[in-house]
């Protein structure tokens, strides 16, 4: 199929298109995750207390708040048994609010992200796509109930979402349902990412969404089933310089639960006290958790990256006493971390050909996680074993991203 992806800056060829927007893209990724919201204009709008959510309104664009994104991600089983992770993810980023005079002056930068793990045959691909929204060539609009980047495209119907995403070699088709409704994450509208009004964002999430479809991949057709989740997330600042990164968790328990936890990482080495997360029982009540609430504890069990350098934990142990919660989560596919290759890498990095990196390359590791352990519901009864699937996302681990923080 023809894909309509424009590159931002169409008139320049192919190959130069490529390295150009993943160079751009990578400096944008560092500049407005560590930098553009510590200095926002005020014309950007901060996440405060006591925000009202209304549905379907905020499942589209906020351009009040200077930086949104929203993050499919899903863990998927073919008729055959073959298993699979994706992530598709779009991120809106805003540059201007001055009133545009053409389709093709620069407000919003939209980014996105595609990745595919072959769990049971060892494989990741991922890629990625930077535009502006031009006439039509990216957005998120309530009135056209869609979420877009050229063709990666969610399109509301109703309760359900359609998602496609095509690339060139291979191609997402998936129906999507929520089992539950909107969770919020935090308190009173917001999650404190940090100390001081405005450090914040506003943070929702389908944390149960029935996923039906077919993935192409080398040729064949697999029809497959599974579940998703779905984050969004809109703010003008949020992180701290000393933030260093951040390590985090959706979870999908086969009692019909779930869980999302992060721990936010300083440079002194300690756990930031906003670390916080969410459980969601099986009939969608939501608890908040807070720091003291939750352990996220690394392994001894690390892949380490050949073309970032980086080291990932990629074994963990999970433990939510007030839940009297248990739990283990590893990967069949350690390598998931969304990198250039090391040839794109040099060819836009000015550094010495051995570390095979630019400075401002960023780099993260997203991928499908399986969770096993258990769930004490009283001191005299037996533990209750839980099963499940979800994704794990770890950023700061890479020099390239350190070094811009």
């Amino acid at each position: 199929m023809k894909t309509d992806h424009r590159p931002l800056f169409p008139r320049r060829r192919a190959k130069r298109e490529s390295r150009f927007s993943f160079r751009f893209l990578s400096a944008l990724w560092c500049f407005w995750l560590f930098v553009a919201p510590r200095g926002a204009a005020q014309t950007y709008r901060v996440a405060l207390p006591n925000y009202h959510y209304a549905f379907p309104r905020d499942h589209f664009s906020h351009p009040a708040y200077q930086t949104e994104w929203w993050y499919y991600t899903g863990n998927l089983t073919a008729l055959d048994g073959r298993r699979f992770g994706f992530e598709l993810t779009f991120f809106r980023q805003g540059v201007s609010r001055e009133p545009a005079a053409s389709p093709w002056d620069l407000r919003d930068v939209y980014v996105a992200h595609l990745a595919l793990s072959d769990l049971s045959n060892g494989h990741f691909y991922h890629l990625e796509r930077v535009n502006r929204a031009g006439p039509g060539l990216a957005g998120a609009e309530e009135s056209a109930s869609r979420i877009w980047n050229g063709n990666w495209q969610i399109l509301w119907k109703g309760s359900e979402q359609q998602l496609q995403a095509i690339a060139e070699n291979f191609e997402l088709h998936f129906t999507l349902h929520s089992e539950k409704p909107p969770v919020i994450h935090g308190e009173n509208g917001v999650s404190q990412k940090a100390a001081g009004p405005g450090q914040a964002s506003h943070y929702y999430s389908l944390t149960r969404l029935d996923a039906q479809g077919t993935i192409l991949l080398g040729g064949r057709s697999f029809p497959v089933s599974g579940l998703a989740w779905m984050d969004h997330e809109f703010f003008t600042h949020q992180m701290t310089a000393e933030q260093t990164g951040w390590d985090w968790f959706s979870l999908q328990l086969d009692n019909r639960s779930e869980l999302m936890l992060f721990r936010i990482r300083r440079k002194d080495g300690s756990i930031d006290p906003f670390s916080a997360g969410t459980y969601v029982d099986a009939q969608g009540r939501a608890t908040p958790l807070y720091r003291d609430d939750f352990d996220l504890e690394p392994l001894a069990e690390n892949w380490h990256s050949p073309v970032s350098g980086a080291t990932y934990p990629i074994r963990w142990r999970i433990g939510i006493p007030k839940l009297g919660m248990r739990l283990e989560a590893t990967t069949l596919l350690p390598q998931q971390e969304l990198a250039p290759s090391r040839a794109d890498a040099l060819a836009n990095s000015s550094a010495r050909p051995s570390s095979a990196r630019s400075a401002i390359i960023p780099t993260y590791w997203e991928g499908a996680i399986s969770v096993s352990g258990s769930r004490e519901s009283s001191v005299t009864a037996p533990a209750t074993p839980l099963h499940g699937v979800g994704y794990l996302e770890m950023t700061g681990y890479s020099a390239s991203v350190s070094s811009v923080m």
